[in-house]
């Protein structure tokens, strides 16, 4: 369980939005007359753009609440001034940024608040949230596969089931689309951290196999990784019915009858 795949990391995720996008879309500068009271005043959102990137807390140019930026989005601009999103928070230039969430995105992009931060127009590409939605679930990939690779990963219901018992899970990965009373048998009253970013085939996928459910991650930077972009891809993907609802979704495997202290 080393390092070496942990620093590999950042270099290695996926940048959808970062090279060969058309300029596609320029917001409209009427959007900026049109802005409701939930968008800051623009004196503020370029203040906002002027703040130093320093310390643990970054500034959301919709919201104005204050987090932690490994649960926001960062935005730069292009030399052509189209709007990137950088999912690894390295890209040269001054960062403007979002809450991690669907509906800030839309807002940020609709009422021009990219234009506002940087105090004059932009490029924003039509499908952002698509793309950076897509963006975060190739970087749950990546952390994952090299948790595989570190071995710091199993899957299926009996390992995962033994590093439970063994008090040596750091995080549990299950599929999306698998059952989720299934899901919470395996958890049962374990206080573990649980997320579901990929379906049963992308999990499986990332181990050799046709499907997985369910996935344990050693405690660590990788578990702490993977749990960080999967909250972030949580709060970017579109809304609609959780898939781990659906009746009828095939289980990785038959899990053994319950027995006592599972």
């Amino acid at each position: 369980m080393g390092s070496r795949a942990t620093n590999a990391t950042p270099d290695t995720a996926p940048h959808p939005a970062q090279a060969g996008v058309p300029a596609t879309l320029i917001e409209d500068q009427a959007a900026l007359v049109a802005a409701g009271p939930a968008v800051c005043a623009e004196d503020d959102l370029a203040d906002d753009a002027e703040e130093p990137e320093k310390g643990p807390l970054r500034r959301c140019l919709v919201t104005r609440e204050r987090l932690p930026k490994e649960a926001m989005l960062r935005f730069v601009l292009s030399p052509d001034r189209l709007v990137v999103c950088d999912l690894a928070g390295r890209l040269p230039g001054r960062g403007m940024w979002l809450s991690a969430k669907a509906d800030v995105i839309e807002r940020a992009t609709a009422r021009g608040a990219f234009a506002k931060a940087a105090r004059g127009s932009v490029h924003v590409p039509p499908d952002l949230r698509a793309r950076i939605e897509d963006g975060l679930r190739g970087r749950v990939r990546d952390l994952i596969g090299f948790a595989r690779r570190a071995g710091q990963a199993v899957s299926g219901w009996q390992a995962a089931r033994e590093v439970l018992q063994a008090g040596q899970a750091g995080l549990v990965v299950q599929a999306s689309d698998g059952s989720l009373a299934e899901r919470e048998r395996l958890l049962g009253l374990r206080r573990v951290a649980s997320v579901a970013p990929l379906n049963a085939e992308e999990l499986g996928a990332l181990f050799g196999r046709d499907r997985a459910v369910h996935v344990v991650i050693a405690p660590g930077k990788l578990a702490d990784g993977i749990a960080a972009e999967a909250a972030r891809l949580a709060g970017v993907a579109a809304a609609g019915p959780r898939q781990g609802d659906a009746p009828g979704a095939p289980p990785e495997a038959t899990p053994p009858p319950a027995t006592a202290g599972d």
